[in-house]
C-alpha cells in the first residue's frame, strides 16, 4: 500500500463531497462539501494543499451494466480540469456505482433537508475513497484509471481561471 493522504471526491451538479484518508491509507473520513460554482476547483486545490494529498480519487458514475452516460462524460471533464489545476498530484477515476444509495442508507434516520444533502455528499465521497483504499490494499495496485494529461499539460499547474471557467457545466 502506498503511503500518503488521498482525497476522495464525489462531484455532483450542485455540490462536491470531499473525504480524506489517513496517511497509511486505512480509513476514509469526511472533510467538507464544496458548492459547485465559480471557485470550486480553487477550493479543491486548497484542500489538496492543506491535506498534503498525494492523490485524488474521483467517483465516476456508471450505469449498473457498467456503461457511461452523460453524467460520466461531465465527470471525466471535471476530473481533467481538476487534474490540470492540481498537477503534478495525480487524479484517478474510480467506479462509484451505488455510492450515493449507500450513503443515503447510512444516513436514513438522520438529518433532513439541505444539511442532510451536504452530509450525503461527504459520505458518498467517503464510500468512494474507502472502496479505492480497500481495492488497493487487496490487489496491491492503484484503483481505477489515471486521468492522463498531455506532457505539455503536466508541466505546470494551471493558474486561476477567469470568471466562469471553473464553474461546472
Amino acid at each position: 500500500m502506498r503511503r500518503g493522504v488521498r482525497l476522495g471526491v464525489d462531484p455532483g451538479d450542485a455540490r462536491i463531497g470531499v473525504a480524506r484518508s489517513d496517511p497509511s491509507g486505512m480509513l476514509a473520513t469526511p472533510v467538507e462539501t464544496v458548492r459547485r460554482a465559480r471557485g470550486d476547483l480553487r477550493r479543491l486545490h486548497q484542500i489538496v494543499a492543506e491535506e498534503d494529498a498525494v492523490e485524488v480519487v474521483v467517483g465516476l458514475p456508471r450505469s449498473l451494466s457498467g456503461g457511461e452516460g452523460p453524467a460520466a462524460v461531465k465527470t471525466r471533464e471535471f476530473a481533467r480540469r481538476l487534474a490540470l489545476r492540481i498537477a503534478p498530484v495525480p487524479v484517478r477515476l474510480v467506479d462509484e456505482r451505488l455510492t450515493t444509495v449507500t450513503a443515503e442508507a447510512m444516513l436514513r434516520d438522520q438529518r433532513k433537508g439541505a444539511k442532510r444533502r451536504a452530509v450525503v455528499d461527504q459520505v458518498a465521497a467517503v464510500v468512494i475513497l474507502q472502496h479505492a483504499l480497500d481495492v488497493e490494499r487487496t490487489t496491491g495496485t492503484p484503483p481505477g484509471e489515471l486521468v492522463d494529461l498531455a506532457p505539455e499539460e503536466q508541466a505546470t499547474p494551471q493558474p486561476a481561471a477567469e470568471d466562469g471557467e471553473e464553474t461546472h457545466e
